[in-house]
């Protein structure tokens, strides 16, 4: 029987066993009938070293085993010997050259490396991979983005066959994770519906909304003697009254809307109707309203409106080419008290050419690039120069009638003077006044209100009231409830007219 080999070359061990592979050893997927876990690749390593102390591959221990089976006699090994001679190869592996500790030499296993073949090193791979400079320490971490980034991230080092059916379950809430960066959006703008906009936080929204306490009357006594406890809201009155002052802030457009004031008979209340329509009108909307004095004598529009101005039409006609701007224009208007603005007519008595139609278009064309109503307190009668251009301009036409016999049949022949000139589009757009400035009369007033029902769409009456009899300043504050209630209803229809025009 020959001698074992000594292991006193290992350099030249490793390069025979490597060239002259044993015919009968056993293939490396039957030597390992299971899996090893990576941990487990250093654990038969302990126990195979030999008595120098280096370490024994597995392969050298099972052959070593083999060759000490073949010696026996009862075997027949010494037969097997001289037909096939065998070399007992002892593997070391050289520990790095950092570890000066070790005296022997040994090194540790790769992890990369496959000691025992089991084919089980799929189940090892680098995690992580290097970061650059100039990139955060999460930057080796694969599938790792910058927040928000739109560039969808990339796995530095795909796993094995063997690790994807063990690592679907923890792959899944990454992938989950990860979805939003693909998209290159958050999870809030992945939304069907995309994210909202700033227009959707609204004040209805966000703000939780209180029951308004009623006005007046027993509703309102209830509510302070309850200590706010008890509202039953308002009455069906008030809540006409607001219905009618949001339809009054209806918008009408881009380009100025006309409403001329008409009367055939002075004194009937045709400046004070003006007055207070463009009072309300200007409280309410948003945009900006102002009335003319479109007499071709002295008109007395300024004299109810609380402003002052220093300049009158007839300024703005001479300057007309060099007032560009609001600013500018405010100079000849006035404003005190109100929102609403006044043009006056000239007040100086040595003046005598009269405002004539050119001066009130010309004025108008100013006026309509800065306002959105224009209201035009137009001189009595229907045949004097100012009227062919301000019927033109017309929109829809206010007609005031006193509650007089008279007063009534002259604002119906109003109607048929505009009949019989063609403006039948104002007849039926036309709104009827009837202003009881005199107080209390013998007059059937239903009846007329009956009889311009017949010719026009909408009547409407404004009942007495001392503070515009005083024929001043009128002040809406100082209106009784009734006459105020009459100068909304007025603007109501007349916004109402306005945007169906």
């Amino acid at each position: 029987m020959e001698k074992k080999a000594p292991a006193a070359n290992v350099g030249d061990a490793k390069s025979a066993a490597a060239d002259e592979p044993r015919p009968d050893a056993p293939q490396t997927a039957d030597a390992a009938p299971d899996a090893v876990e990576p941990d487990a690749v250093i654990a038969p390593q302990a126990e195979a070293d030999d008595a120098t102390g280096n370490a024994v591959e597995p392969d050298a221990v099972d052959a070593s085993a083999e060759a000490s089976d073949d010696d026996s006699p009862e075997d027949g090994g010494a037969d097997d010997d001289a037909a096939t001679p065998e070399t007992t190869v002892v593997l070391a592996v050289e520990t790095p050259a950092a570890v000066d500790a070790d005296p022997i030499n040994l090194s540790t296993i790769p992890a990369s490396a496959d000691p025992g073949f089991t084919g089980a090193i799929g189940t090892v791979a680098p995690l992580f991979t290097e970061a650059r400079p100039d990139e955060p320490v999460f930057a080796s971490v694969p599938g790792w983005e910058p927040s928000g980034s739109a560039t969808p991230a990339t796995t530095a080092v795909e796993p094995s066959a063997e690790v994807e059916a063990g690592t679907a379950a923890a792959a899944a809430p990454a992938e989950a994770a990860e979805a939003p960066a693909e998209s290159g959006h958050s999870p809030r703008r992945g939304k069907e519906n995309g994210p909202e906009p700033a227009a959707a936080l609204t004040a209805d929204r966000l703000l939780s909304k209180a029951a308004l306490p009623p006005v007046d009357g027993w509703r309102r006594w209830l509510y302070n003697a309850s200590f706010g406890s008890i509202n039953v809201g308002d009455s069906d009155k008030v809540r006409i009254l607001r219905a009618t002052e949001h339809s009054i802030a209806a918008r009408l457009g881009e380009r100025t809307r006309y409403v001329p004031v008409l009367s055939r008979k002075g004194g009937v209340g045709k400046t004070t109707v003006t007055t207070l329509l463009g009072m309300v009108l200007a409280d309410l909307r948003e945009d900006r309203v102002i009335a003319m004095d479109a007499n071709p004598d002295r008109g007395t529009l300024s004299d109810r409106s609380p402003g002052r101005a220093d300049y009158t039409a007839r300024h703005l006609v001479k300057d007309r080419f060099s007032v560009t701007s609001f600013s500018q224009l405010s100079n000849y208007t006035a404003r005190d008290g109100s929102r609403l603005d006044v043009l006056a007519s000239d007040t100086d008595p040595a003046v005598a050419q009269a405002f004539d139609d050119s001066d009130y278009r010309a004025v108008t064309d100013v006026l309509g690039k800065f306002y959105s109503i224009v209201l035009t307190d137009s001189g009595t009668g229907m045949v004097h120069s100012v009227m062919k251009g301000t019927l033109e301009k017309a929109d829809t036409v206010v007609l005031v009638s006193g509650g007089s016999v008279d007063e009534a049949r002259l604002a119906s022949e109003t109607l048929s003077w505009l009949e019989a000139h063609g403006r039948h589009d104002l007849v039926a757009r036309a709104i009827v006044v009837i202003n009881m400035a005199g107080g209390e009369t013998q007059v059937d007033i239903d009846a007329i209100e009956e009889h311009f029902r017949s010719r026009v769409n909408h009547v409407l009456r404004i009942p007495y009231d001392k503070h515009l009899a005083e024929g001043s300043r009128i002040m809406l504050d100082q209106l009784r409830p009734a006459t105020k209630a009459a100068a909304v209803e007025l603007a109501a229809l007349v916004v109402g007219e306005l945007t169906a025009s």
